[in-house]
């Protein structure tokens, strides 16, 4: 639970002023462009949608998309969905069909947490949108 609870601490700060449904942020962190969009907003949870925008030739399942659900009541965040995982099982047998890792949704929530403190620590450039 504490890697959730960091992670949505983390995450407030890169989030868009407004809650509104279809709100974004844009931010550009060295060489990469990132966007934060809200997609779902109620009392309670909050999901966004976050991904690498940039034009550059690497192919799509190279960028980072995650959908994120923030527990604004338990005040903690969780990955939902990750590149081509549209749904990630708490845990995983192991070997199975897709490969997955027995524990892939926490390491999934753990490159989340690693890249929000990159995003933190290198700071968000001036160009930021929002």
């Amino acid at each position: 639970m504490r890697l959730y609870e960091t992670n949505y601490a983390k995450l407030l700060p890169l989030l868009p002023k407004s809650d509104e449904v279809g709100d974004s942020c844009a931010y550009q962190v060295f060489d990469h462009a990132y966007r934060i969009t809200i997609i779902e907003s109620t009392r309670y949870t909050t999901l966004i949608e976050l991904q690498q925008s940039d034009d550059n030739a690497l192919p799509d399942y190279m960028h980072p998309h995650l959908k994120i659900r923030l527990y604004h009541d338990a005040r903690v965040a969780e990955v939902c969905s990750a590149q081509q995982i549209s749904r990630l099982k708490p845990r995983y047998d192991y070997p199975n069909m897709r490969m997955h890792q027995q524990d892939e949704k926490h390491q999934v929530n753990r490159f989340l947490g690693d890249w929000l403190v990159y995003c933190l620590k290198n700071g968000i450039s001036k160009q930021s949108v929002c």
